[in-house]
């Protein structure tokens, strides 16, 4: 069997073997389908250093320093991959997947199911992604490069329950299918709490010493597809108690914030549900965001014109216009805009520093922007200065809900709906969850799961 990196390989990836890390790092660029890239599922580079961004006071408008860490330079482009190849090798160690014997399923709205399809088919797996039809070219495209196959369900990001019920029908009628649900599986949980959450803790210290912040992270900022993003935030608040945790969520489909549902154009969020592995008791705030905005904002880093504006006028001269607006997607529009409103919110100053998730990056939405095009012309370079003045620098602290207890019941009761009634988990569970306890068991398995395959690796070593 094909296996790749420990939790603490892909925190660290210096401790890789070097010969390994070496055919690796070769590969990201030469070989990119080459197994061995499974050792680059990391958030730093060939140099060790964190994918990041500081974004300049002049473009946020606001004191506290904002920081975005982003996921274009894992394989398969979204960090996505990293959750993939989590939940894959935990059930690989566990016997639960054999790729002799099983095609794996993968639900998911884009990143997700890119990332499967290039995990599962390096891993030798036959792969099946099953995301709306609605999603951009983009995300198809990608998913079919790796080996997957697709299919489609009825609507678009928020038509979650259309996924789940072609995956049940799936794995009625096939018993050689293994789904590997990223709203439900720990190991999503588990790679965002150790990888992308001590990832987050060592950049505060390495930002420190370059003068920038305290050494500590004041918040954490993530949009919720799945909610594995938003349990680095876990993580963080155990460094650091005062730490606050922020749920972002399209106006749209204002699910946590006021039970409500609909479309929206924000792809990789919003999900119409409360995820299984979304710790909400542990959620300190939040926000709802305009998918109007996160499209509009993504325009401007994104058009050649736009780029003009940020260089002249919102301190990205010098190169770094086109560098964000390359690592940029709709999501990170919507996890900037969420940050800011949280400078705001909990008046953050200039030593504050406030982390938020660029997943993917503008590759995966050329279409979206040729469609914003279509329908509103091209960009002209007062709009773009317009634009972000008005989404960036003036966002404000409306659509803005506290983790109070009572607002934090109603968020864990909604998990309810889904998982007690419709996909088979007990109430005794769902219960189990309102202890923190619930979740440090999982996240202690982490040593647990690294050492089973240290193991494995030095059986097949012995057997060589």
């Amino acid at each position: 069997m094909v296996s790749g990196p420990t939790f603490e390989e892909m925190l660290h990836p210096d401790k890789i073997d070097p010969e390994i890390r070496a055919k690796a790092l070769k590969a990201l660029k030469d070989n990119p389908l080459d197994p061995i890239n499974l050792y680059n599922v990391t958030w730093r580079n060939a140099d060790n250093e964190i994918y990041h961004v500081v974004l300049p006071k002049e473009l946020t408008g606001v004191d506290a320093k904002i920081v975005v860490i982003y996921g274009k330079g894992f394989p398969s482009g979204s960090h996505k991959v990293g959750a993939a190849y989590s939940v894959l090798i935990e059930k690989q160690l566990m016997g639960e997947v054999d790729p002799d014997v099983h095609t794996l399923v993968w639900p998911s709205t884009g990143n997700y199911g890119i990332g499967g399809a290039f995990i599962g088919c390096r891993m030798g797996y036959d792969a099946i992604v099953v995301l709306p039809e609605a999603m951009s070219q983009e995300r198809y495209d990608r998913i079919e490069s790796y080996g997957a196959r697709i299919i489609r369900t009825y609507g678009s990001e928020s038509n979650v329950k259309e996924i789940y019920d072609k995956v049940n029908e799936l794995s009625a009628t096939d018993k050689k299918v293994r789904v590997l649900n990223q709203f439900e599986v720990m190991g999503n949980y588990r790679f965002h709490y150790h990888v992308t959450g001590n990832t987050v803790a060592e950049l505060a210290a390495e930002l420190a010493e370059k003068g920038i912040g305290n050494g500590k992270i004041a918040a954490f900022v993530s949009a919720m597809g799945s909610a594995g993003t938003i349990a680095a935030g876990d993580r963080l608040k155990q460094i650091w108690p005062d730490h606050k945790i922020v749920g972002l969520e399209p106006i749209q489909c204002p699910t946590l914030y006021s039970n409500g549902y609909g479309a929206h154009e924000i792809q990789g969020i919003g999900d119409k549900h409360v995820t299984w592995i979304h710790n909400v008791n542990n959620m300190d705030a939040l926000m709802c965001i305009d998918d109007d905005e996160s499209l509009h904002t993504l325009r401007v880093f994104a058009e050649p014109v736009g780029r003009e504006v940020l260089a002249e006028h919102f301190g990205l001269a010098d190169g770094l216009a086109d560098c964000f607006g390359e690592i940029f997607g709709i999501s990170a529009m919507c996890n900037i805009i969420g940050a800011i409103k949280t400078a705001k919110y909990y008046n953050y100053g200039e030593d504050d520093v406030i982390v938020t998730v660029a997943t993917d990056s503008l590759e995966r939405y050329h279409s979206s922007i040729d469609m914003l095009r279509e329908e509103y012309g091209d960009l002209t370079a007062m709009q773009a200065y317009g634009n972000i003045e008005r989404f960036f620098k003036g966002a404000g602290t409306d659509w803005i809900m506290r983790g109070t207890p009572d607002a934090r019941e109603r968020w864990h009761n909604l998990k309810y709906y889904t998982w007690v009634e419709q996909q088979g988990k007990s109430v005794e569970e769902l219960d189990a969850q309102r202890d923190q306890a619930w979740w440090e068991e999982h996240q202690q398995m982490v040593q647990q799961i690294d050492e089973m395959l240290l193991a494995q690796r030095q059986k097949l070593a012995e057997s060589e």
